[in-house]
């Protein structure tokens, strides 16, 4: 399933604020994106790698350095997907409300 690659991917603190300062930044080189997370460039780079298998991100070399891109259109995937599982529970609880309060 491609979408729990994404989940995957996310479900590393490192990976997750990678993504949270692309969100915020939409493009950053390898050093910023990773910058403070107490990583070496290798490991940034093992990171990024697996949030582009998830094809979460993008790197896109311009010159000497090489920009990470945010590919948003996989999250609105996953969001799509927790939004479709938040309407069943939404409306499962609206049910059971109804149940207990006729009872």
């Amino acid at each position: 399933m491609a979408l729990a690659e994404v989940f995957r991917a996310l479900g590393d603190p490192v990976r997750l604020e990678m993504v949270q300062r692309l969100v915020k930044e939409e493009s950053c080189t390898i050093s910023a994106v990773s910058e403070g997370l107490g990583i070496t460039r290798q490991g940034a780079r093992k990171h990024l790698q697996v949030l582009v298998s998830a094809r979460i991100v993008q790197l896109e070399p311009k010159g000497r350095d090489v920009y990470v891109l945010l590919a948003p259109e996989r999250l609105d995937e996953a969001r799509a997907f927790i939004a479709e599982l938040e309407a069943k529970w939404d409306s499962r609880l609206d049910a059971l409300k109804k149940f207990v309060e006729k009872g």
